[in-house]
């Protein structure tokens, strides 16, 4: 087993295997290598955004929850 089948879930190991190339195994590699990144770059963002807004919160519009 390569490494590029051990990235793949088992139904599609099993698939590449038969076919004796890693086109699918390097395809999930590359779909990796573009989506966590970009989910990463989000996930900072909110969170940079979240602690700014937190610092720069005007009291006077903050909720009350008291019924």
């Amino acid at each position: 087993m390569t490494a590029f089948t051990a990235l793949s879930c088992l139904t599609c190991a099993k698939a590449f295997e038969h076919a004796g190339a890693n086109a699918a195994g390097l395809a999930i590699l590359f779909m990796l290598a573009i989506v966590i990144p970009v989910v990463t770059t989000i996930g900072i963002m909110i969170f940079r955004i979240a602690r700014r807004e937190k610092a720069h919160f005007d009291p006077q519009f903050e909720d009350s929850f008291e019924a």
